[in-house]
Parts: structure tokens; C-alpha cells; sequence
């Protein structure tokens, strides 16, 4: 039986070279499992697979354990011969075996309930589409309302701060200390001519004069001071 299950195998290597309608043969450690070493079918049948078809997976992202390979070979060695060649032959045949298989049925089962999941977070997804465009016509209202009124209000505020701090800047005290310098001396010197006119008496005029003076030599100090500082 095994001699003629060999010969039959090598009539059936180059049935992959014929087209690409028999991309369905069997994964790793199910294609052949009737080898001349039947005490190692995992082995055996691996190799063979090998030999046989060398390009059909050439990215396996993992191999077949050798428990899961045994129990597809257990699968196998029960049927006969012409069972096994229908296998290899009819795609109806072997489609239905695959899906016998009970690693198959795991994972089937694992990809129907994915795609149970995937449906009802979708159909989550879906039901809550109004309350999203609810949600974003309220930002729409808030944005062309309270954050415009939000935003004048933030200009408003920067503008005075702006404005502060340039008041009170090194070059804005210099520039208001220079003024108020002139406007002390231009009083002295309305005083001064107060006296000449005889608009005011000594008495007065010394008081009021010592005054000013000291208050513009103060203010050229500082002045003077600030405009030597390296912060001005």
C-alpha cells in the first residue's frame, strides 16, 4: 500500500507546475501522510511536503507543532486510498476535510466572533453618529460665540498689557524724566523773569526757586543714571 501511495505521489509532483487552480493542497504536515516511515509521521510527512512543494509557503510565519501534525496524520491514516487521491484531486473534497479539521474549526470559530465584534462596535459607531453631529454643532455654536467674545476680550487684555508694559519701559521712564527735567527748568526760568518784572518778592522768589532747582538737578541725576545703565 505504501509502495503504491509513493508511486502515485510521484505522479503528482508536477501537478503544481500545471496551473494555479491547485494552490489548495495541503499546509505543512497534512499533504503526505502515508511516507515509508510510518512510525514518524510527522517527519516523514514534513519532508515530503518539502520535497514536493518547496515555493508554496515561502513566508510561514510559524511551523506546525508536532502534536497538531500528528493529530491531521491520525486524521489521514484512517482513510483509503482512493479517499486520500480524492483529496489530492477534488477541491470540494479536500475543502470539506480542512474544515473537519478541529485546529480549522478553532480558528473559524475565532474569525466569526472578530467579526461578530466588528459588526457591533460598527453598529455602535453608527448609532452614535447623531449624537456626534449634535455634539458638533454645540462646538460650532461655541466657537462663532462665546470663544469670539473669549477672543476680543483676550486681544483687549494683551493690548493693555502691551501698553503697560511700554509705559512703564526703560526708554518710556528716560523719555518722561527728560520731560518732566524741561518742564522744571521752563518753570525756573518763568520764575526767574517773575523776578525781573517784580511779580513776586525775594522771599518768595527764593523759596520757590530753591524748589525747582533741586527738583531738576535730582531729575538730571537720575537721568543721567538711567541713561548710563546697561538695562536702558
Amino acid at each position: 500500500m505504501f509502495r503504491f501511495w509513493g508511486s502515485q505521489e510521484q505522479q503528482a509532483q508536477p501537478r503544481p507546475q500545471e496551473g494555479s487552480s491547485h494552490s489548495w493542497y495541503p499546509p505543512p504536515g497534512v499533504s503526505s501522510p502515508n511516507t515509508s516511515q510510518p512510525s514518524t509521521p510527522s517527519t516523514g510527512a514534513s519532508n515530503s511536503f518539502s520535497g514536493q512543494r518547496p515555493a508554496e509557503r515561502p513566508h510561514s510565519p510559524s511551523q506546525v507543532s508536532p502534536s497538531e501534525a500528528a493529530g491531521i496524520i491520525a486524521l489521514l491514516r484512517d482513510k483509503s486510498v482512493d479517499e486520500l487521491r480524492k483529496l489530492l484531486s477534488d477541491k470540494d473534497a479536500y475543502n470539506q476535510f480542512l474544515l473537519s479539521v478541529n485546529q480549522v474549526k478553532i480558528q473559524n470559530n475565532i474569525r466569526d466572533e472578530l467579526r461578530k465584534e466588528t459588526l457591533q462596535l460598527a453598529r455602535n459607531n453608527l448609532d452614535k453618529e447623531p449624537q456626534m453631529m449634535e455634539l458638533r454643532n454645540q462646538c460650532q455654536i461655541i466657537r462663532t460665540t462665546e470663544l469670539a467674545a473669549a477672543l476680543e476680550k483676550l486681544n483687549d487684555l494683551e493690548s493693555q498689557k502691551e501698553e503697560i508694559l511700554k509705559f512703564y519701559s526703560p526708554a518710556s521712564f528716560i523719555n518722561r524724566l527728560q520731560d518732566a527735567i524741561n518742564e522744571t527748568d521752563k518753570e525756573s526760568d518763568m520764575m526767574n523773569k517773575q523776578l525781573l518784572d517784580q511779580e513776586i518778592d525775594i522771599g518768595t522768589f527764593v523759596q520757590k526757586y530753591k524748589k525747582l532747582r533741586t527738583s531738576y538737578h535730582r531729575r538730571a541725576l537720575i537721568h543721567l543714571a538711567a541713561k548710563t545703565s546697561p538695562i536702558a
